[in-house]
């Protein structure tokens, strides 16, 4: 008589939204989730919100099975999703996965799977935000989650910094905290600096990713780089006032936007080799995508001294500009990262498989 087929654990990874919207969130539970699933030993869903009831309610992405429920309100990020937690608890789920921290959606999830017994695990993804009041009670919103962040079978985190943080702020079991970075896309390989002067930055359209901060050093850069142009890749509600600011500047011939679809990793890597140096002067990140693959791509990269963005730098991988708020200091970092480009000696960056391995690993340990 054959022997009986193991079940396939089943994972719920609940996550404030979702592709076609773009983020790094977003771009870690589709490159793990597509990944995982593919094993066949682990099945991964995706629970997400559709603030505007723009998208299908269900799904299928490249195998992974997603589901949208609405999220209010509509205008703000609070995203308050009240059929969250019902559609958690309808589904037969080994284990439940809350991607990001700063919403409400992770705190209905791992309040819904505590109380029906349903393990849970977390990554944080904690990121900045463009209201001051809001990134300043960070600290306070993360300390106000311990017992939900205590319960959870695990805190996966992107950076050791971030673990380091949530230890501090809530202390976990020590047993129970892991981190896992995110990963780079193995297309992107390093290939020769072009012979430019472009600088690229790419992320959200929002004001605390500093994407401002470039195009007010424009005018001090072109001063003593007369070829120089900017390229912002990304889309968001910001987008309005950085274009007024261009504008204002009188830089229309100098910077351009772009959008490339989250899942076109390809036309990504296509931008970044064609920069000469890809700059994320954010207020606050904690293992940026972008970055990682711009060094997976051999570009010098320029971030701004704090949280993970610091990390990477004194990890060799970037160079910082101490004083990301003065034009003319970051039009000065911007001219010797053209000059004298500081380019990791060498690279051991994980990959999305990395990523995807590690946590199947996780869940086949909790889930089973």
């Amino acid at each position: 008589m054959p022997a009986r087929k193991t079940p396939a654990t089943r994972v719920l990874v609940v996550t404030p939204r979702f592709f076609p919207d773009i983020g790094g969130i977003e771009t870690h539970v589709y490159e793990t989730a597509r990944r995982i699933n593919r094993d066949g030993d682990v099945r991964v869903d995706v629970l997400t919100t559709d603030q505007h009831q723009a998208y299908p309610r269900v799904e299928t992405v490249e195998g992974i099975q997603v589901t949208r429920v609405p999220a209010y309100p509509k205008q703000r990020d609070y995203l308050f999703a009240p059929r969250l937690a019902g559609m958690l608890s309808a589904g037969a789920y080994d284990l439940v996965h809350c991607q990001g921290i700063h919403t409400a959606v992770p705190i209905v999830a791992m309040a819904a799977a505590w109380r029906k017994k349903i393990p849970y695990v977390l990554t944080p993804h904690t990121g900045g935000h463009s209201s001051e009041l809001r990134h300043g009670l960070r600290s306070t919103q993360w300390r106000a989650l311990t017992p939900l962040v205590r319960h959870a079978e695990r805190l996966i985190c992107v950076a050791t910094f971030e673990s380091e943080m949530f230890t501090r702020l809530c202390r976990p079991a020590a047993d129970r905290v892991r981190v896992i970075q995110n990963g780079v896309d193995i297309t992107a390989e390093p290939s020769p600096l072009p012979d430019n002067r472009v600088v690229l930055s790419v992320g959200r359209f929002e004001r605390y990713k500093g994407h401002h901060r470039l195009i007010a050093a424009m005018p001090h850069l072109l001063q003593a780089e007369p070829s120089a142009r900017l390229l912002l890749v990304g889309r968001g509600g910001y987008e309005a006032e950085l274009r007024r600011q261009v504008d204002d500047l009188g830089l229309g011939d100098r910077i351009g936007f772009r959008f490339i679809p989250p899942a076109d990793r390809d036309g990504m890597v296509d931008v970044l080799r064609d920069a000469r140096v890809v700059a994320l002067l954010s207020d606050y990140e904690a293992h940026p995508v972008a970055v990682m693959e711009a060094v997976a791509t051999g570009r010098p990269v320029l971030v701004s001294p704090s949280s993970g963005l610091a990390e990477l730098a004194e990890r060799g991988l970037a160079r910082t500009v101490a004083r990301p708020d003065e034009p003319r200091a970051v039009a000065a970092a911007l001219a010797r990262q053209f000059a004298e480009p500081s380019l990791p000696r060498s690279l051991d960056l994980p990959s999305w498989d990395d990523c995807a391995a590690a946590l199947r690993e996780v869940y086949l340990d909790v889930g089973k």
